[in-house]
């Protein structure tokens, strides 16, 4: 499968305290395939379908990222990540990035 990255990436919790950034169609379409089929519905089909047709070669990558995203709120499990998460922000001084 050909990686295509979405513009901006969509943030999934796939846990409690657990986010999962989905951020190209491959990511997109792993994630939609291991969903549990009794929670599948008319828009998990949508955003599946869009995703396909971005794979095929005839649906635009754009359409088919707010497609996921609709899935993703649709099912509450979309997550607005617009402050940088702990372990995205670099730490300037300090060799590693473990702490003792």
């Amino acid at each position: 499968m050909s990686e295509k990255t979405f513009e901006s990436p969509v943030f999934v919790r796939v846990a409690e305290g657990l986010i999962e950034e989905i951020a190209c169609l491959e990511d997109a379409l792993e994630f939609l395939y291991e969903w549990p089929k009794n929670r599948r519905g008319t828009i998990y089909q949508t955003a599946l379908r869009a995703c396909q047709k971005v794979f095929e070669g005839d649906y635009p990558l754009g359409a088919a990222r707010e497609a996921f995203a609709s899935f993703a709120k649709s099912a509450k499990i979309l997550e607005n990540v617009s402050m940088p998460m702990p372990w995205m922000i670099a730490k300037t001084g300090q060799g590693g990035g473990v702490t003792a």
